[in-house]
Formats: structure tokens, C-alpha cells, sequence
């Protein structure tokens, strides 16, 4: 009786330690995916596709913002991007700037909110921190930014690297713009309404 009894504890013992593996071993698969899950939330939600912008430039989207420097945005920059210079100079930052960046971007956040747009936001190139920095200083003040997929360096100077062969040819130099101002993108296809005649809409 009592070895049957220590028997049954044993596998008692036994039994819950071999649920309590297995059931670690599952839990951590549910971790991973769980993980994986979450990681591709955040990416679509963070960020947009240069295709995207690209295309909805015209119709004014979305608020896109250049971080870089004022210097780096007269130079050139994304047509119709406004400027909020996280950088003072081409080589030195300003993210001690708080009060001025999240009052600028609190101004673009109302106007967005009232607009129904996103804001965007874009520094030098897709490896850039500038924009994850500027990210995360925004959303401890509630304002939530997206990211341009790419960086100005992709922009202006790689861009057959993100635009593939299917998509309708475009001229890249319609899409920047040098100056003070924004700019304003000129769509110049020449649509069958505008022909008018028989061949008019």
C-alpha cells in the first residue's frame, strides 16, 4: 500500500512537472508569435510607404514634415513637405529644442485632427534615427507621428531603388522641391475630360 501510494505521488509529481514544461514550451511559442504579431502592428502602423505618399501628393494626404535642418530643406526637399528642423545646423542637432518642436507639431496635429490626415514626418535616409527620436519625444506629449518609409537621401537620389518597373512612369524631379516654401505638386497628365470634342468625357 505504500509503495502504491509513494507511486502515486511520484506520478502526481511527476505528471505536473511534465504539464507544467509543456505547457512553458507552448506558452513561449505563444510568446513568439504573439511577438511577431505585435511587431507587424506597430509596423503598419508607424509606417507608410513612399509609394503611397508619392501617389497621394496631389490630393494632399498627408502633412509630411522634413526634420532635417532649415539649411538641408531650402536645398531640397519633398514637394509640399513642411519644415520643423530637428537639426540646427547640417551637422548638429536641436532635440534639446522640446518647447519649439512640439509646439510646431502641435499646430500640424490640430490642423491634421481637423483635416482627417496623418502627419509624416522624414529625415536623411531610411536608417536615420532623427525621425524615431523626434517619434517618441512627440508621443510623450500625445502627438503621434507616422514614418516615410525612406529618407530624403531615397527620395531625391535613389529612386528607381524603391519604385519598381510596373508602376506608371513618373519624372522624380516633379516630387522635390528647393526653397523656402513647401511647394505645390502639379499633376500635368493630361486626362480624356480635358480634351473635350468626341473624345471628351
Amino acid at each position: 500500500m505504500n509503495n502504491t501510494l509513494i507511486g502515486l505521488v511520484i506520478g502526481v509529481i511527476a505528471g505536473a512537472g511534465i504539464a507544467m514544461v509543456a505547457s512553458q514550451s507552448s506558452g513561449s511559442k505563444n510568446t513568439e508569435e504573439q511577438l511577431i504579431k505585435e511587431f507587424y502592428e506597430v509596423e503598419t502602423a508607424v509606417h507608410v510607404s513612399p509609394h503611397g505618399v508619392r501617389k497621394h501628393i496631389a490630393d494632399g494626404e498627408y502633412i509630411i514634415v522634413d526634420l532635417r535642418s532649415q539649411e538641408e530643406y531650402e536645398a531640397g526637399h519633398i514637394i509640399g513637405a513642411v519644415s520643423v528642423p530637428a537639426y540646427a545646423t547640417p551637422d548638429t542637432s536641436d532635440y534639446g529644442a522640446v518647447d519649439r518642436i512640439v509646439g510646431a507639431f502641435a499646430e500640424l496635429d490640430a490642423q491634421a485632427k481637423l483635416e482627417g490626415k496623418d502627419i509624416v514626418v522624414y529625415c536623411y535616409s531610411a536608417a536615420c534615427m532623427t525621425g524615431r527620436k523626434i517619434g517618441h519625444m512627440l508621443a510623450e506629449h500625445d502627438i503621434y507621428v507616422k514614418h516615410l518609409g525612406i529618407g530624403w537621401q531615397e527620395w531625391r537620389y535613389y529612386w528607381d531603388l524603391w519604385n519598381h518597373s510596373g508602376e506608371t512612369p513618373v519624372d522624380p524631379a516633379d516630387y522635390v522641391w528647393s526653397g523656402s516654401e513647401p511647394g505645390v505638386f502639379v499633376d500635368d497628365v493630361i486626362s480624356p475630360c480635358d480634351i473635350g470634342g468626341e473624345f471628351g468625357c
